[in-house]
């Protein structure tokens, strides 16, 4: 009987989590809800005093996939920005940042790796993540930046969050050009032949308290930047865990998550503006 009850135990905490899967598929456990109505999404948090004037609107930016577009309304010479999604897919909170963006006065494209599909349990979202092939998520981001240059934008970023986050640093090493790359506790490497193809500033978000891009990886990773002399910022906040920037998981630390907003939006104009 003890057995069992320590069976149902186990069973009960792996219900509520999710696991992050690095890339040799090996898992490690990131608790993390679905969904949390008592936290303010990020961009209600984010939000600055500016009052800019937005659009935004489903678009076709690659063949047969559709992303959100969001901009100012207001003509202007804007640099631009591919974000990508966590492992859940391109679901509101992923779409409210585009728009957030588009507020601080960037042309931002949402990219869609699942086509279409958001995964509502932990199990379809490893399922969609497991099922993506890198070549065709290369040419999807890298359709992204051509959308975005086809507007006439010259200066262009990555960014995303977790499996997005790695999804960033994958669109550098694909040999995509780019303006800044910014990765939230992304998948990382430190082979230095693969990220000599990075020619342009990386900054970093991540938690000491990342069981799956653990500090030691991060400073393998920022160590390699530095041999390549590729200019970089790497933070690494005390006190927090992965997701610690996603509103709707068990590990979100607003103060931590507006820390870093703070870091990536002075990155931003440093780089493109």
């Amino acid at each position: 009987m003890k057995k069992i009850f320590i069976l149902i135990v186990i069973l009960a905490a792996l219900g509520g989590g999710y696991y992050y899967y690095q890339q040799n598929y090996a898992s490690v456990p990131t608790p993390i809800s679905t969904s949390n109505n008592n936290q303010m999404n990020n961009s209600e948090m984010l939000a600055s005093n500016k009052e800019t004037e937005i659009t935004s609107s489903e678009v076709e930016y690659s063949p047969g996939i559709k992303g959100l577009y969001a901009t100012p309304t207001a003509p202007g010479n804007y640099p631009g920005i591919v974000i990508m999604h966590e492992w859940w897919g391109l679901n509101d909170n992923i779409k409210d940042m585009a728009r957030q963006l588009a507020k601080e006065g960037y042309r931002v494209v949402a990219v869609d790796l699942y086509h279409g599909e958001v995964a509502t349990t932990s199990e379809r979202a490893n399922e969609l993540r497991t099922a993506l092939k890198q070549d065709e998520a290369n040419k999807n981001m890298q359709d992204a930046i051509k959308f975005l240059q086809d507007q006439g934008i010259t200066k262009i970023a990555s960014l995303g969050w977790c499996f997005g986050g790695g999804q960033s640093l994958q669109l550098a090493l694909s040999g995509q050009k780019l303006d800044a790359t910014v990765i939230y506790y992304g998948q990382l490497t430190s082979d230095e032949e693969q990220l000599n193809k990075i020619q342009w500033p990386v900054l970093g978000i991540f938690g000491a308290k990342d069981t799956s891009i653990t500090p030691e990886q991060v400073g393998g990773f920022e160590t390699a930047l530095n041999n390549l002399s590729i200019k970089n910022e790497i933070h690494i906040y005390p006190d927090v865990g992965h997701a610690f920037a996603n509103p709707s998981g068990q590990n979100y630390a607003p103060e931590a998550t507006k820390d870093a907003w703070e870091k990536t939006m002075a990155f931003l104009k440093t780089n493109l503006q």
